[in-house]
């Protein structure tokens, strides 16, 4: 068969959606080499691509008004391109499929990641949320078939949007390579001398905004002697943490980065004395399999998909709850059997979510279609 990518994050988004498909088409082409896949995007990012090798497999706008208004196409012109490339299957990888594909004969597919917009409401623009409903909802009810990443997710479509669950399968996301080898005392030795880290540190990935929560963590370690390390994009958040640091003193304990390389990220993990998410609301939560296959003990909510995500070892708590927080850091700090009971039993739960699992499962769906 010959499958068809909404590749627009591929190519231009470096985290979340960004990675989801960067792993999947990478894990399908790997584990499922039978079929086709062709990645179709507005424009290409310069970090993705050897420019010096053929791309064969991706297809960009072509002719005057696809070129100029990009967004067009992309929603709606590009059902010509897939006709004319003998598309057998779309798959719309963020939550958004083009008009017009039934009735080119095309069978398609959504990802659904989350509905974040409507369960929190809050958190968004009400622009943002408008267009964000009219896409979802038209995906979840034009597609063939829907993906969600996770058990959560697919509850949230059936109630939010009534779909029948049917319709919906449920695919965990995949992840990068990078965090499934073991890493050297000498690398991670070598990091923290450029990062300019002490041994034992807190570790925390994902943009710094409301959502993820990392203030009432920074709150929790005020009086436990470990530094906290937040790796992710700042936001407006970020300097309500940061007026918190100045206020209690805290500016030599917390380090920011961003921007590191994939290889970085996954010796900083592996490097990590616990990994802390104390997000309020996820699709999934990849950066807690990312810690599980790392071999770091996970502390993340407990309510949500983050059980689903985190296994039966990880330890849950409260994300608002800033004494729970405090007492589930301590008790892992002083117990270091704990710590190694919970990097085994952690790795042998992230197995479930191996790439020739997540293939295997993507395949099917395709093959049904």
């Amino acid at each position: 068969m010959r499958i068809g990518f909404d590749a627009k994050r591929y190519f231009l988004n470096k985290t979340g959606l960004g990675n989801y498909s960067r792993d999947l088409i990478r894990i399908l082409e790997k584990y499922a080499p039978e079929n086709e896949y062709l990645k179709y995007t507005p424009k290409i990012g310069d970090q993705y691509i050897n420019k010096s090798a053929t791309q064969d497999n991706i297809r960009l706008p072509q002719g005057f008004i696809n070129s100029t208004w990009p967004n067009l196409w992309r929603n709606q012109r590009i059902v010509h391109d897939l006709k004319k490339d003998k598309i057998d299957i779309f798959h719309g990888l963020s939550g958004e499929i083009p008009l017009g594909l039934a009735k080119a004969h095309i069978k398609s597919i959504v990802t659904i990641h989350d509905l974040i917009f409507l369960r929190h409401p809050e958190l968004y623009h009400p622009i943002d949320r408008w267009i964000y409903k009219k896409k979802f909802r038209h995906a979840c009810e034009a597609s063939d078939r829907i993906v969600a990443i996770s058990e959560c997710t697919k509850n949230d479509i059936v109630d939010l949007f009534h779909i029948a669950e049917e319709k919906i399968d449920v695919v965990y996301q995949g992840c990068h390579e990078a965090f499934k080898t073991l890493k050297t005392e000498e690398q991670k030795a070598e990091l923290r001398n450029k990062l300019k880290l002490p041994k034992e540190f807190l570790l925390n990935v994902g943009t710094i905004e409301p959502r993820k929560n990392i203030l009432p963590t920074v709150k929790a370690i005020k009086d436990i002697d470990i530094p906290l390390v937040i790796v992710g994009k700042p936001t407006r958040y970020h300097q309500e943490i940061m007026d918190y640091i100045r206020q209690n003193n805290m500016e030599n304990r917390i380090f920011f980065f961003q921007g590191l390389a994939m290889e970085e990220l996954a010796v900083l993990y592996a490097s990590a004395t616990i990994f802390i998410y104390p997000s309020i609301y996820e699709g999934f939560g990849i950066p807690i399999i990312e810690a599980l296959y790392s071999g770091t003990p996970v502390i993340t909510s407990k309510m949500g998909v983050f059980p689903e995500a985190g296994g039966p070892a990880s330890c849950y708590i409260d994300p608002k709850d800033v004494s729970q927080i405090q007492r589930a850091i301590t008790t892992l700090l002083a117990d270091s059997a704990k710590r190694y009971e919970m990097i085994e039993k952690g790795l042998e739960f992230v197995q479930k979510f191996n790439d020739d699992q997540v293939a295997k499962q993507m395949a099917s769906i395709y093959a049904k279609l």
